[in-house]
């Protein structure tokens, strides 16, 4: 008789109780609660991939957007700006006829050693709060500024023009080139 027909015979006697088979039974449900906890960290995971993705997309291509007040063309206008982190800017604001306007710019600030770096977040609104020079179609010059709109068409003296901008504390000495754009200080007029 082989080992194998020896355990046979003395096992066939024995049977499970009832209790073991009850036992056996409740033994699977935790089974089951695994799948469970399996699926829902499965679920989970898929979730914080798909959602860091997100943000790490809208971090390196969409930059940082905000909405903000600003002072375009004398009146003070609710403007949506996404800051990138190359220094560039997008602007976003309502027109006065329903529609929306678009203006982009930006750039790159020089360090003390030379080397080029983007321009901040408080550079970039610092440079769209600066004075603006407006060429309307009826041949009239504008320079806005805050709440202050100035006609300076008539003020231009071989096509140069001095304006002398005030805003509480601030005052700007801006030296206009007829068509050719306008420089400020706080200081003194730059003589071009």
């Amino acid at each position: 008789m082989t080992n194998h027909e020896k355990y046979k015979r003395a096992f066939s006697a024995l049977h499970a109780s009832r209790e073991f088979s009850l036992e056996a039974e409740t033994m699977r449900h935790p089974v089951r609660y695994h799948r469970f906890k399996a699926a829902a960290v499965l679920a989970a995971a898929c979730i914080l991939l798909v959602g860091s993705a997100t943000a790490a997309y809208a971090a390196d291509v969409g930059g940082i957007q905000r909405t903000v007040q600003l002072w375009i063309n004398g009146d003070q206008t609710t403007a949506t700006i996404q800051l990138n982190e190359d220094g560039s800017y997008r602007l976003e604001y309502p027109d006065g006829n329903g529609g929306i306007q678009e203006q982009s710019g930006g750039g790159v600030a020089f360090t003390s050693d030379g080397s080029e770096r983007p321009l901040t977040e408080e550079e970039i609104l610092e440079e769209l709060s600066m004075p603006d020079v407006e060429y309307r179609e009826d041949g009239s010059v504008w320079v806005h500024w805050y709440g202050q709109s100035i006609d300076i068409t008539d003020r231009f003296d071989g096509g140069v023009c001095y304006v002398k901008l005030e805003h509480g504390q601030d005052t700007l000495y801006m030296t206009v080139e007829y068509g050719k754009g306008y420089t400020t200080s706080p200081h003194r007029y730059v003589i071009p």
